[in-house]
């Protein structure tokens, strides 16, 4: 089992915890808030579910018909992640005028502080570890997580509201209010998760200057090779692609610009593990 399998297991237990825990206290507690939070966190738990699956083929090893692996499936995973987010929200906005106004128990407040406090830490970790990794699978349900704590963040605004509703009024459609603010916000990740992968499948590229600063200094370790012509390091899912135009000296023999050449890609692969395709063009001294 790799590591990023790991964190959306830690992950899926957790939405699996805390999603019987909501539904229960819901009904328990009368608060259809509570429960449509419940149903919120299954969702997560589908997302972790398709990130999973996402994940395993993204690492499977290339073949005849994939040359470079299946990297990008974890770009098409995080992008149905962001859709599956977006339809979430916007069937929350639907059902904000189904349902029907009614007082939830205190108990429903204690209930929805431990599972702020129980989802914050879970979802801090998992969006953590996708930075670490550098994993937009992880990214994408760090992000998805996170709107859960949101949710019940309002969730629990709205019952402590909806306690004063007979002194004020106004304060029994705090449940109506809030559920449309949390769609609004899971409508919104959503579509900045769907963007950002669709951008990276349109061959992002690496930006970070200090990396690339890194790389640079790497390749021109070598005294065969005098210039960088061009230089370009591409996201392709778990790994990195590198595409470099490097100018070496005239009067080095073909064989040994060859052998050279092995020994720079060996260099960078062990420089970053996450290159994997290393493409040079080298051209001769003017």
């Amino acid at each position: 089992m790799n590591k990023t399998t790991k964190v959306l297991l830690v992950s899926s237990i957790t939405n699996i915890f805390l999603s019987i825990i909501k539904l229960i206290f819901g009904f328990i507690g009368k608060s259809s808030a509570l429960i449509a939070d419940g149903v919120h966190s299954f969702s997560d738990l589908s997302t972790d579910i398709i990130a999973i699956f996402g994940n395993k083929l993204a690492l499977k090893p290339a073949d005849k018909k994939h040359p470079f692996g299946h990297g990008k499936t974890e770009y098409v995973t995080s992008m149905i992640i962001g859709i599956i987010i977006i339809i979430l929200g916007l069937g929350l906005i639907n059902e904000v005028f189904n349902k029907e106004i009614t007082i939830p128990s205190l108990l429903v407040i204690f209930v929805s502080i431990f599972t702020i406090i129980s989802k914050f830490i879970v979802s801090s970790y998992i969006y953590q570890k996708g930075i670490n990794y550098k994993n937009n699978i992880l990214i994408a349900s760090g992000k998805e997580s996170r709107i859960d704590v949101y949710s019940s963040v309002f969730v629990l605004v709205s019952i402590i509201l909806m306690q004063f509703s007979n002194t004020i009024p106004i304060f029994k459609y705090a449940d109506l209010i809030g559920t449309i603010v949390i769609a609004i916000l899971i409508i919104h990740t959503g579509y900045r998760v769907l963007m950002d992968n669709i951008s990276i499948l349109l061959e992002e590229q690496i930006i970070d200057k200090e990396y690339m600063e890194e790389i640079k200094k790497t390749i021109l370790s070598f005294e065969e090779i005098i210039k960088i012509r061009e230089l370009h390091i591409l996201r392709y899912g778990p790994y990195y692609q590198l595409l470099a135009n490097i100018i070496m000296k005239n009067e080095i023999l073909l064989s040994d610009a060859h052998e050279v050449i092995d020994k720079l890609e060996f260099a960078l692969k062990q420089k970053d593990e996450k290159i994997k395709y290393v493409y040079i063009h080298m051209e001769p001294q003017n």
